[in-house]
């Protein structure tokens, strides 16, 4: 469905589990940046009422994730840790065009946030399936839903307001970009690292 060429290696779990702390506060972030975007996507295209609909919800429920993942940090007795940058983001970040029409300066935020949004998906689902805490494999395979509802509405206006972008052909692009980079990721204990 995400059409990801790359699979995260189930390994990466066992990394993970190594370093709960800085995962769930890695993951945090993420969730924080989500909001961010999705907040930065209604300011800068405040006249299409659906999209500022649909963003503000999802400001909101990555923001209610955010507040979860602090809270399981709290109940297992650790830390959030200051946040780090996310080199995986900051690459896919540089594929975004940067020129061109305002509707084509759209299509690629929003294609960025699918990418990001399916990757994280992905991630979720390597989670869900391979950790041994129960509680946490249930959270992740919630969110897991949450993602993939984000990474089609983000596709979805993509295709909406990418009226003079082939924008099929530009998420082929996105794909093979992604495919790319993320070989050098799933080593670390971070949500894309």
């Amino acid at each position: 469905m995400l059409g990801l060429k790359l699979t995260t290696d189930p390994r990466w779990v066992n990394l993970v589990e190594t370093n709960l702390e800085a995962v769930l506060s890695d993951h945090a972030w993420c969730e924080k940046k989500a909001a961010s975007n999705a907040i930065a996507l209604i300011t800068y295209n405040s006249d299409l009422n659906d999209l500022v609909d649909e963003m503000t919800a999802i400001s909101i429920e990555e923001m209610q994730h955010f507040e979860m993942v602090i809270q399981i940090i709290r109940k297992k007795g650790l830390q959030l840790i200051r946040e780090e940058k996310d080199n995986y983001v900051n690459e896919l970040f540089t594929f975004m065009k940067k020129d061109g029409s305002r509707t084509q300066a759209l299509c690629e935020r929003l294609l960025f946030a699918a990418m990001v949004e399916a990757r994280s998906c992905e991630r979720f689902k390597t989670l869900s399936e391979n950790i041994k805490d129960e509680e946490l494999a249930k959270f992740y395979r919630d969110l897991m839903v949450s993602e993939a509802n984000h990474y089609t509405t983000f596709l979805k206006f993509a295709k909406k307001y990418g009226t003079d972008v082939d924008v099929d052909k530009r998420w082929k692009e996105w794909l093979a970009f992604e495919d790319t980079i993320i070989k050098k990721y799933g080593k670390e204990t971070t949500i894309h690292g």
